[in-house]
């Protein structure tokens, strides 16, 4: 499944309202870690068909990064049923997200 883009507009319908799990990756262009960890998610992504993985800009969607806490790039939060499952805050392994995600 391809990584999708994650906004204010569409947050709701992607994330909240999904009836799969689904993997945020808070992220900015600036931050080095991020783009680090960019194809990292890009590669689980392409590998898991049972979650749905996102990345969200925290530059242009700050209201959303403020929302649920995110102080820290990259944060990658797990969503199942519309609530915050999990979390994780910093450069993650491929592996580390499958055990995030209980794959």
């Amino acid at each position: 499944m391809a990584v999708i883009e994650i906004t204010e507009q569409n947050f709701e319908q992607e994330v909240l309202k999904s009836d799969i799990p689904v993997l945020v990756d808070f992220w900015a262009v600036w931050c080095g870690p991020c783009r680090m960890q960019g194809p990292i998610v890009d590669e689980l992504a392409e590998e898991v068909n049972s979650v749905k993985v996102g990345k969200l800009d925290v530059d242009a969607n700050g209201r959303l990064a403020q929302q649920y806490g995110v102080m820290n790039i990259p944060t990658l939060l797990v969503f199942k049923n519309g609530k915050v499952a999990g979390s994780a805050v910093g450069l993650q392994s491929k592996e580390g997200l499958k055990e995030l995600l209980g794959l």
